[in-house]
């Protein structure tokens, strides 16, 4: 084995924001621009000269960590969501997070450099579809004429690139949702938080959410949320 055969990665900085779990998170960035994130940099890396010119950027690379993944074997090949969960693909071929090594990248809005007293410079993003609490192993500036190719094809993603669902949210539940909080939620239960293999219109779900429980069926095309309740500390 070569010394280039493995290297070591080391966590550069964490996401933060409402989404404590990956239930209900979006499954690629971009999809529900309105969630709001912060990137905390690590006590070694806040050193304002490395992110110095990256205000000029309007979009950011993530290259993050799948941390809360048990461990296991890779497979060849996997079923990916939008296939319904029932079709196999090459782990290649998709963005499953069950991969060889498992590594995400995302393309996140960079909306502001934030100089904080205790963390350092603070990245605020939109878009993003990491967890509260996700490894971070690098970040690169987005390029629209080098990153950008409209002429790309999509795959078999493609064709379920535009689905969402009908979100019913009763205005006497939307109003324990704070109002700088809502339209993330919204984005996010549109893009059908459910697991693929999951489509029995009886059966209830739930995720935490900004210190919040959302409730929810799904009957065809239309997500219902039915209750919100408060995560206590002994729910946590």
């Amino acid at each position: 084995m070569s010394p280039t055969d493995e290297i070591a990665l080391h966590v550069i900085a964490r996401i933060h924001n409402d989404f404590p779990s990956k239930f209900a998170l979006p499954r690629q960035s971009g999809l529900a621009e309105s969630i709001k994130s912060r990137i905390v940099f690590e006590a070694e890396y806040r050193r304002q000269e490395a992110v110095r010119g990256l205000e000029q950027f309007s979009h950011i690379w993530l290259l993050w960590g799948f941390s809360m993944n048990a461990p296991r074997h890779w497979s060849p090949t996997v079923r990916p969501p939008r296939l319904g969960g029932n079709v196999r693909m090459g782990v290649f071929a998709t963005r499953s997070p069950y991969r060889p090594n498992p590594i995400g990248l995302s393309c996140v809005r960079l909306d502001a450099l934030e100089k904080t007293t205790g963390n350092g410079i603070v990245l605020h993003v939109s878009g993003a579809d990491l967890m509260d609490g996700t490894p971070i192993y690098d970040i690169k500036p987005y390029l629209a004429y080098t990153d950008c190719h409209s002429e790309a094809r999509g795959g078999f993603a493609e064709a379920h690139k535009n689905d969402k669902l009908h979100v019913d949210f009763p205005d006497s539940l939307m109003q324990q949702i704070p109002a700088d909080k809502s339209n993330a939620l919204l984005q996010a239960l549109a893009c059908d938080p459910r697991p693929a293999y999951q489509h029995d219109p009886e059966r209830t779900y739930s995720f935490e959410y900004a210190g919040l429980r959302i409730h929810f069926r799904v009957k065809d095309n239309t997500l219902s949320v039915y209750d919100v309740s408060t995560v206590t500390d002994m729910q946590k």
